[in-house]
């Protein structure tokens, strides 16, 4: 088990550090298309005072195709110390849907260097319910240095999943719902197979979140266990695009678990792949 405190923030705790420059704050909410929902525009109407909007689609590597890969360590440097970041400050992030792709965005930070990123517990929807002050507009920080140096073992590519599927060495968790695991569902996205990697499991992400928010370590550990995962093994966690599977390495690391990685292709580079094995039907 994890010291949550290292994880994730209140609001009363940062109701008290919004002017600290120790502190960078981020609205990292992003939606999925069905959801009709324009993050950067509800940013700009209302957003927790000082803090920064970080869109997934565009600090990417736009050239790969894929949707909100990681980009090269010199462009994400550049990208976030245009918004006024350091990988010296904490660095709070928070999503308008309480916790769905705030751990995209931890775990993007954490991948590039930064030491000390959190959530904000509850997300928007606890600081709105808290009756904390809020701000429209777009701030215009002072730039900063930003020292990016991409953490290797976070993050898994198609050839080394590959690898994994073929000879075993790490659990593969699925976030994606049931259906879509299965083949019973289509994929949102056109072109894609339907189905799973041969061997893997299903976690649903919305299984670990209540409320916005992650639920208990009991409950966490409770879900992997259902689905055959054991935390103590190596774990690479996959979903449609690489935004829920960060929720699973949220999860996994709030039991304790140490050696998680993240496919950043996710199904959205697997099951668009032609000659990647895909399964069907419940996990085998």
């Amino acid at each position: 088990m994890t010291d949550r405190s290292t994880t994730f923030v209140s609001t009363d705790w940062l109701a008290v550090h919004l002017d600290d420059p120790a502190v960078a704050i981020i609205d990292g909410s992003w939606y999925l298309p069905t959801e009709n929902r324009d993050a950067e525009a509800e940013y700009r109407k209302a957003h927790i005072p000082g803090a920064v909007f970080f869109n997934l689609d565009k600090v990417a590597d736009t050239s790969s195709g894929l949707p909100h890969m990681l980009p090269a360590p010199e462009e994400f440097a550049r990208a976030v110390g245009a918004l006024g970041i350091s990988d010296k400050q904490t660095i709070v992030v928070y999503d308008g849907a309480g916790l769905f792709s705030a751990p995209r965005v931890r775990w993007t930070f954490r991948t590039m260097g930064a030491p000390d990123v959190r959530i904000l517990e509850g997300g928007f929807p606890q600081w709105i319910a808290d009756g904390r002050p809020v701000e429209s507009g777009e701030p215009k920080p002072a730039p900063k240095m930003f020292a990016a140096k991409l953490n290797a073992a976070a993050v898994r590519s198609i050839a080394e999943v590959r690898n994994i599927v073929a000879t075993g060495s790490a659990t593969v968790v699925d976030a994606r719902s049931g259906e879509r695991f299965r083949g019973e569902a289509p994929e949102p996205r056109p072109g894609l197979r339907s189905g799973h990697m041969p061997g893997s499991r299903n976690v649903p992400s919305g299984t670990l979140v209540a409320d916005g928010r992650l639920r208990s370590d009991a409950e966490i550990e409770a879900a992997f266990a259902a689905a055959g995962v054991d935390p103590n093994k190596p774990i690479v966690t996959s979903c449609g695009s690489g935004v829920t599977a960060a929720i699973l390495a949220l999860g996994l690391e709030t039991i304790g678990a140490r050696n998680v990685a993240l496919y950043d292709g996710s199904w959205a580079e697997w099951g668009g792949a032609q000659d990647a094995p895909v399964a069907t039907g419940p996990a085998e």
